[in-house]
């Protein structure tokens, strides 16, 4: 995917302020408008405007788009980074019926997710007068897209969150102001649910309750496990002797306490040894997999060479190739239904 400089499309510096920006749609697409441009290229160079002008015209996208967009170059290979927009708090203010399909894959990697919540707020407050007018309508929903620990939703946690809101100042510049908020994190909630804090989104007209604030969830990579909805994931190393013989193992959970397994003799590499119920506490607790690596010692150490040295010279009928595609092939086998 290649990088979109949405100033250079429009032709504004990155300091312009909200007129700026109008100002130059409007010469552009005075321009490019298909109904009375005589250029080759309109209907694309309308489209590119359209789209540049739905992200600088929107505070919200437009400082999401700063903060990920520094140092980047028009055209220039570019890939999101994971969980960018974290952090930023959206009222879902934009284009009113905008789909995000009609830009580009740029546009919709970037923004398609945002923008829902709160929509049919949003257009309810937006035909009220400034003041009220005597009309009550409910705020608006804000959401925000938050970054957890998985020992967070192991046990449950109270944080304390800052949100990063993206507002015009005076001049009709983006700045972001920053809020605080203590935050309840229940014990087994899953990526991808949502937190809702009540009356904490935007304020209400004439006297009418604000919208909420979603928190929606997501986990940062954590060294060792990762969670597949409710189930815990991670690989246990074993030396050979206790793949081939069977062992009792140690299992140090996300919590630091520790869980003794069964490594059922026989066991190979890639393996997985399920634990029912030990994954993520919930009502319905997910279940710990525990995915198998068998460690060989170093032949550098004398002893493991020697012993080596001995399998080898033992064990000349073992085949390592053909076993392994036995394996496999029963492995097919026991898939088909």
């Amino acid at each position: 995917m290649q990088f979109k400089d949405y100033y250079a499309l429009l032709g504004v510096a990155r300091d312009a302020t909200a007129d700026d920006i109008k100002k130059a749609y409007r010469k552009l697409a005075r321009k490019y408008h298909p109904d009375v441009s005589k250029e080759a290229d309109a209907a694309a160079r309308m489209s590119e405007i359209n789209e540049a002008n739905a992200v600088l015209s929107d505070p919200e996208r437009r400082a999401a788009y700063d903060a990920i967009g520094r140092g980047h170059h028009a055209g220039e290979r570019f890939t999101p980074p994971p969980d960018w927009d974290a952090g930023f708090e959206f009222s879902g203010a934009g284009a009113e019926g905008m789909d995000a399909g009609q830009f580009s894959d740029f546009f919709a990697q970037l923004f398609g997710h945002m923008g829902r919540a709160g929509q049919g707020a949003r257009r309810q407050a937006r035909g009220a007068p400034p003041d009220g007018g005597g009309h009550r309508a409910r705020g608006e929903d804000h959401h925000a897209k938050i970054l957890l620990d998985i020992e967070h939703a192991w046990r449950g946690a109270q944080r304390r969150l800052a949100l990063k809101l993206p507002q015009l100042d005076a001049q009709g510049r983006v700045q972001l102001a920053e809020r605080h908020l203590d935050v309840h994190i229940p014990a087994g909630i899953k990526a991808g649910q949502m937190i809702r804090l009540a009356g904490q989104g935007g304020p209400g007209l004439g006297g009418a309750p604000a919208g909420d604030l979603l928190l929606e969830v997501h986990f940062r990579p954590h060294p060792h496990f990762r969670l597949d909805g409710a189930d815990l994931v991670t690989d246990l190393p074993v030396a050979p002797w206790e793949a081939a013989l069977g062992a009792v193992v140690p299992v140090t959970l996300p919590d630091g306490s520790m869980l003794k397994v069964r490594v059922p003799a026989g066991a190979q590499s890639g393996q997985s040894v399920t634990v029912r119920g030990r994954g993520l506490p919930a009502r319905t607790p997910g279940d710990l997999e525990l995915r198998l690596q068998v460690v060989l010692p170093s032949a550098y150490d004398p002893r493991a060479k020697r012993l080596y040295e001995q399998m080898a010279g033992e064990l000349t009928d073992f085949d390592a190739r053909r076993v392994a595609a036995a394996q496999a092939e029963r492995s097919g086998a026991e898939e088909v239904p």
